[in-house]
């Protein structure tokens, strides 16, 4: 491992203790992040015109452009 040494006229930084942070404690978080992920992706895959939204043709043309913004193939 290198260490650097501080540069003249400053001080060297202090250490910062990490914390560990338990399996369970992130548990909920990444099942939360996954059923997100989900989500975003099954509405990117629906053509949202479909269910006769005011200006459709607008939403389909904004979820379309999602669609390529997120690599979802769509043509």
């Amino acid at each position: 491992m290198s260490h650097s040494t501080p540069a003249l006229g400053t001080t060297p930084l202090a250490q910062v203790q990490v914390p560990a942070i338990p399996l369970r404690a992130l548990a909920p978080w990444a099942l939360f992040l996954v059923l997100l992920a989900t989500v975003v992706i099954v509405l990117a895959g629906v053509d949202l015109t479909m269910f006769g939204v005011p200006g459709g043709m607008t939403l389909h043309e904004v979820v379309h452009d999602g669609r390529h913004l997120l690599g979802y193939p769509c043509h």
